[in-house]
């Protein structure tokens, strides 16, 4: 399963999410929650990047990655917000291969 885990400092803004674990839905290569979590955290990543590529960083580790947000800017705090609702959407339609919290 993959878990995204959110951290908030004030609760008003995000400083930190989570995203580790595999879904194993289908095999290597065919697994379509994993491709979509992928696609929406880089999609979303790389979106960043073109308005500020100091707003974040990522740090990849065994079986998943850590994104922190270093500074507040609101636009970019409404990509990171659409992505955490794309990767709960998915949850809903997947809830045995992702969860977030």
């Amino acid at each position: 399963m993959i878990k995204v885990k959110v951290e908030s400092k004030d609760k008003k803004h995000i400083s930190c999410v989570r995203i580790l674990g595999h879904a194993d839905y289908d095999e290597y290569g065919k697994d379509i929650v994993c491709s979509s979590v992928s696609s929406i955290v880089t999609t979303t990543v790389n979106g960043i990047y073109e308005i500020d590529s100091e707003f974040l960083t990522i740090e990849e580790i065994k079986d998943g990655m850590i994104i922190t947000i270093l500074k507040k800017d609101s636009i970019c705090e409404k990509l990171v917000k659409n992505m955490l609702n794309l990767l709960s959407e998915l949850s809903e339609s997947y809830p045995e291969n992702i969860t977030v919290k």
